[in-house]
């Protein structure tokens, strides 16, 4: 084990009893009698849900994680990325104390900052002053510390007028702006974050990002990061822990792990928005996404002599004022190529805008996106505004050259990302 290491973990598995509904008295004297007729009985159903076999595959058992062994070094700046369920912030909540592991050991080297979901580290009758101070002390900081840190936590998370409300009442935006601030500020060797950021405005993210790129370059802490935004964990981490079913496929260098990771999870051409991701009480939210090629055939594989089409599929429960729609192209990294939007000065934005589903779609020309593996973001927000709904990088494509006389850009794939298709001429000179 190397003395640099900011967290160890070793042989570390989580597994969670999966509710039952169990069949028997419903009454409470009903239940008050099943104590003296059939403590055994009682006995039995309490060992079952506290105690785990190892490798246990019954059907009301979950194995979130499953024999983790991994380091993380200090002053590394780590993305752990992978599928909704594949134990990302079952890990993050076992390194930050939170939750217990079923089996292994996890060894944290220093104090670690936590900023997961909403609601977690604060405690909702204090105020945003009080809670500042709890969680410091919680940290193990001294009194005159917090103080020290205390203007600098108000101003970054810009909840000046706000510092002496009731976390209660705070939106979960101004939850996370102050969360944030406190965990980034207040020194901690280890500073860990899941995807709570995307509650927040892009503004704010953006000065989170640049926050959390300060603190691991030129403070030289360690950084956890949960996210599904790829641009996002290949612009700020040096190294990413790829998990996948509870276990880890893959830990390196960034692009080589995201570009495996979206080979491996891009399924279908189409995507689906469950209700897990749709909130249908927002006044504008994305149905699904399609990617059809140049026959209107839905394919993830892509021909780079034809254009092919992205479709959105959209519903606005009440009529909006204004909504910009935006779509961008990342390359496998993450690292975004272009970005196109319907703007709200478009005439057509009108009828959009009114209540109803509606499908948009958008045809990116031929012989322009280079061979290689691509990825979709799809957003709508208010011009200058808030934000409606956002899918970071949810769809995956994948560009091929055919055998025609381009092929040679595949040697050339990684060395950028467009092929301009511009005017040459050509002509003799005069010998």
């Amino acid at each position: 084990m190397s003395h640099n290491n900011a967290v160890s973990v070793r042989g570390l598995s989580k597994a969670y009893r999966l509710g039952q509904q169990e069949l028997g008295r419903e009454t409470v004297i009903g239940n008050v009698l099943s104590l003296f007729t059939s403590p055994l009985a009682n006995f039995r159903k309490l060992y079952k849900l506290t105690h785990f076999e190892k490798n246990d595959t019954s059907e009301d058992v979950l194995w979130a994680l499953k024999d983790l062994s991994l380091d993380i070094q200090q002053g590394d700046v780590v993305g752990i990325i992978g599928r909704n369920g594949a134990g990302k912030s079952t890990l993050l909540k076992i390194i930050s104390r939170i939750t217990e592991p079923t089996e292994g050991q996890v060894d944290v080297y220093g104090r670690i900052a936590s900023l997961l979901e909403v609601g977690t580290g604060f405690h909702p009758e204090l105020t945003g002053r009080e809670n500042i101070f709890l969680n410091g002390a919680i940290l193990g900081m001294r009194k005159h510390e917090i103080e020290r840190k205390f203007d600098e936590i108000v101003a970054f998370s810009e909840m000046g007028p706000f510092i002496d409300t009731p976390v209660k009442r705070y939106s979960s935006g101004m939850y996370v702006r102050l969360a944030f601030s406190v965990a980034a500020h207040l020194e901690p060797e280890i500073l860990a974050i899941d995807e709570v950021l995307a509650v927040g405005d892009l503004e704010f993210q953006k000065k989170c990002l640049g926050k959390m790129d300060e603190v691991s370059q030129i403070k030289g802490r360690t950084v956890i990061f949960v996210s599904h935004n790829m641009g996002t964990i290949a612009q700020l981490c040096n190294k990413v822990i790829y998990l996948k079913e509870g276990q880890v496929m893959a830990i390196g260098e960034t692009n080589k792990i995201i570009s495996q990771y979206l080979r491996e999870a891009g399924g279908s051409s189409a995507r689906v928005f469950t209700p897990e991701n749709v909130n249908p009480n927002k006044e504008f939210y994305f149905k699904s996404i399609h990617i059809l090629d140049h026959e209107s055939i839905e394919n993830q594989q892509i021909d780079l002599r034809f254009p092919f089409t992205i479709k959105m599929v959209y519903c606005v429960p009440k009529s909006l004022k204004n909504v910009d729609i935006s779509l961008r192209i990342h390359q496998a990294s993450g690292a975004p190529v272009f970005t196109t939007m319907q703007a709200h000065q478009d005439p057509d934005s009108v009828i959009r805008t009114r209540q109803g589903s509606y499908e948009l779609s958008v045809e990116i020309p031929g012989m322009f996106l280079m061979p290689g593996d691509y990825s979709v973001s799809i957003a709508a927000h208010e011009p200058h505004g808030p934000i409606f709904d956002y899918h970071p990088q949810t769809l995956i494509f994948n560009v091929t050259d055919t055998g025609t006389r381009l092929t040679s850009y595949k040697d050339f794939a990684n060395q950028g990302a467009v092929i301009l298709d511009l005017p040459w001429k050509e002509q003799p000179l005069e010998s």
